[in-house]
């Protein structure tokens, strides 16, 4: 199905782009979330009557995410988990989790924008991309741990506490 693109989306292409997509993609996510229009005479008719105002709605969405992306970027999360001796954690940690721990930081994201590939299910430091906007990004720091303290010394070391023992002798 050809559809025309309404915002960049990073693995079709650019605003304006006619792209062709399954057509399951396209009725329930591009279309539903407002993204895409069907590539139809009329639409595209209709898109180039809109084009200056999408771009402009565009570029004051990104230049506000790049200001909230200054403040963003680096920031380093702590969550504590419960987890076995060998670092492997009693459940795991996703994107919801990290969404409500930057957002108790004082920034105000949704769980969608983070660009999570899979759940961790481990303690250590991890690095995370946040999609404040299609065409910015930034990285968060999330340090998973059993507690503040061994949260402290994975920050400094930059590496997982597996057994609490050995780090102290």
């Amino acid at each position: 199905m050809e559809v025309i693109l309404l915002e960049r989306i990073e693995t079709l292409g650019q605003m304006g782009d006619v792209v062709n997509v399954k057509p399951g993609y396209a009725r329930n996510y591009l279309l539903p979330q407002k993204k895409a229009l069907r590539a139809t005479e009329e639409n595209r008719r209709q898109f180039e009557g809109q084009r200056g105002q999408l771009e402009a709605t565009n570029l004051e969405q990104r230049d506000a995410a790049q200001d909230v992306g200054a403040r963003l970027d680096g920031l380093a999360v702590v969550l504590i988990r419960q987890a076995g001796d060998a670092g492997q954690l009693y459940g795991s940690v996703n994107a919801r989790d990290i969404a409500k721990e930057v957002t108790q930081a004082g920034f105000t994201i949704e769980r969608r924008q983070i660009q999570l590939p899979q759940s961790i299910k481990a303690l250590g430091l991890y690095s995370i991309r946040i999609a404040l906007h299609p065409e910015f990004v930034v990285g968060v720091t999330v340090n998973v741990a059993r507690s503040q303290d061994e949260a402290e010394i994975q920050a400094k070391t930059g590496k997982a506490v597996v057994n609490l023992e050995l780090e102290q002798e």
